[in-house]
């Protein structure tokens, strides 16, 4: 038996040398040759163009300040209220979870460990949101959120609004905290209550369609003091057409709607201001009567309109009775006028007659074929 014990390493590995089951030292690349006639030296081979040490003496290793093995070995102890940044030749490769504790060879692979604090900003640079996506672990690690124009985002931590969001892109890193964003709209939006059955003053059943518009002036105000501003919204809007519409007759309905626009938006402009909602306008869109109770309306209106057109129609003959008796008083003061209207009677006649003949002369048809006798 050869007591002579001989171990080879490979350039792109590292041996760790181990007496009596203890850690003796760092071989680099070579061959080694160890008395050993007890059987007490081991040697545990490692890659190290993956730099992650994956024994299970980590803990043993960074607890060690020999400079032997501080030289192979770099040690990321990440605290607990900071995130850790792996770079691997210079390029961001891992995120260290806060509290981590790891180690890396020193060898082939350039590893350095760059410490961010959450508690100075939970937002993760522009840079490094671009590496861990392109890395797939960007939603593993960061809450994200994106907020396009005309819009603006709150960011909530642990149920706590923390700050406002103007447009743009971000992300936040979601370690030991829950970390929550909304984008609320600050567009005009329009807003439909469909199908309300109301009772008019008098009794009368209508349908009724709304339509609002409104938009958040303060998002703030309209995420933290009401649960959701555009429920709350659409209930106030309900609200205030009954009140409007139970306040006024069908008749006063039907002859004023702008009042009625007017009833609701005041009242529900003054419920919703406090909540940072602004109402730009409100209109009663369709008022829509039973079928019965649209056959009475027709029949008045059919009732007022014949009663107008009779109205009209005497009206229009008196008229034309008075120019009647003008006429004739022009005619009988005038015999040139009454001359001239046998004329135009004559003009009329001869356009209906296809053949005329005459005897005596262009003075007999003149003088004698009209004759307007007074």
């Amino acid at each position: 038996m050869s007591w002579i014990k001989q171990i080879v390493i490979g350039d792109g590995e590292r041996g760790l040398l181990y007496r009596n089951r203890r850690v003796q030292a760092v071989l680099a690349a070579g061959v080694y040759r160890y008395f050993d006639p007890f059987n007490r030296i081991a040697v545990v081979v490692h890659n190290v163009a993956r730099p992650e040490y994956g024994g299970n003496d980590a803990e043993v290793l960074m607890a060690s300040t020999d400079s032997e093995f501080t030289r192979h070995f770099l040690v990321a102890d990440v605290g607990t209220d900071q995130v850790g940044l792996v770079l691997k030749n210079g390029k961001l490769e891992d995120v260290l979870a806060p509290g981590t504790r790891k180690l890396y060879w020193q060898a082939l692979v350039q590893v350095e460990v760059q410490r961010v604090w959450m508690s100075e900003s939970l937002g993760v640079d522009a840079h490094v949101v671009a590496r861990l996506r392109q890395l797939g672990v960007l939603s593993k690690v960061a809450v994200t959120v994106d907020v396009p124009v005309e819009s603006t985002g709150l960011l909530f931590v642990d149920g706590k609004l923390v700050r406002a969001l103007t447009p743009g892109a971000y992300a936040f890193w979601n370690f030991h905290k829950n970390v929550a964003a909304e984008v609320i709209d600050l567009r005009v939006q329009s807003m439909e209550v469909s199908g309300q059955e109301l009772l008019t003053r008098d009794k009368v059943s209508l349908r009724v369609n709304l339509a609002a518009g409104v938009r958040v002036v303060d998002p703030i105000a309209a995420r933290t003091k009401v649960a959701k501003y555009g429920d709350y919204l659409y209930r106030e809007l309900q609200y205030g057409l009954r009140k409007a519409v139970s306040a006024k007759t069908l008749d006063e309905l039907l002859g004023d709607k702008a009042s009625l626009d007017a009833d609701i938006f005041a009242y529900v402009r003054g419920r919703v201001s406090e909540l940072g909602l602004d109402v730009l306008g409100v209109g009663v869109k369709d008022v829509i009567l039973p079928g019965e109770m649209k056959e009475i309306l027709n029949s008045v209106v059919q009732a007022e309109k014949a009663a107008q057109a009779n109205v009209i129609r005497r009206r229009e003959e008196a008229n034309a009775t008075r120019s009647l008796l003008n006429t004739a008083k022009l005619i009988d003061e005038s015999p040139t006028l009454m001359r001239l209207k046998e004329l135009e009677a004559l003009e009329k006649v001869t356009e209906k007659i296809g053949k005329l003949t005459v005897f005596g002369g262009l003075d007999s048809v003149l003088t004698q074929l009209i004759s307007l006798k007074q």
